[in-house]
């Protein structure tokens, strides 16, 4: 461990922010698992109005990840282009 004030310090924020980025990053895969099992038993019951409000809790958490920086916007973008595909593929 190093007696340098700055790095002690420098060491306290990067844990700060792993585990702030760990929280936002496990929060998305989570939600994203759940939304793409639950997607075939919802259009089972044609009860699309759950799904979406799903859909719409996960990008908005998608969204506040790229905002705080965790994930980067293009990754955020592709995440949720690839829910907006799957969606569309089962739907139809």
């Amino acid at each position: 461990m190093s007696k340098n004030a700055s790095a002690v310090k420098k060491f306290r924020i990067s844990l700060r922010n792993k585990r702030r980025n760990k929280s936002y990053k496990s929060a998305v895969k989570t939600l994203t698992k759940k939304c793409v099992s639950s997607l075939a038993s919802k259009l089972k019951i044609n009860n699309s109005y759950e799904y979406i409000l799903e859909l719409s809790v996960l990008y908005k958490k998608i969204d506040k990840a790229v905002s705080k920086g965790v994930l980067h916007k293009n990754n955020g973008a592709r995440k949720k282009s690839l829910l907006a595909k799957a969606v569309k593929n089962l739907v139809a």
